[in-house]
């Protein structure tokens, strides 16, 4: 059974940090990248950042550049994305997802084959 479980959301203060966490089970970690999306309430599903399994390249939205680290760790089929400066706008639920690549612009984000089920981040002002 595939499974990517998210963990470490929460709620912070604005200027905050969190440290997202996901654990991929019931497929080849290694055939996947991974990507972290979030969606607000109201607002369409957005990709955040991805981090390529062939070449290890790391993307991130516009928007989060400079605050947002992706990083993975093979060993324990997991991967992690570092939240600092949260702003309000930054609030959503996020999702870990398994993707069948991750590129560099135009078109970053694969096909996105599996999903977590998601956490909550809720930044207040």
């Amino acid at each position: 059974e595939v499974q990517l479980v998210e963990s470490g959301g929460g709620l912070v203060q604005a200027g905050g940090s969190l440290r997202l966490s996901c654990a991929a089970s019931g497929f080849t970690f290694d055939d996947y990248s991974i990507g972290w999306f979030r969606q607000a309430p109201g607002k369409e599903r957005e990709g955040v950042s991805c981090i390529s399994a062939s070449d290890g390249y790391k993307h991130y939205t516009d928007s989060v550049k400079g605050r947002f680290t992706i990083s993975s760790d093979n060993a324990k089929n997991s991967v992690y994305l570092q939240m600092n400066s949260l702003e309000p706008e930054d609030t959503a639920v996020y999702y870990c997802v398994a993707l069948t690549f991750c590129e560099r612009p135009p078109r970053p984000w694969g096909r996105r084959d599996y999903w977590g089920l998601g956490t909550q981040v809720t930044v207040s002002s």
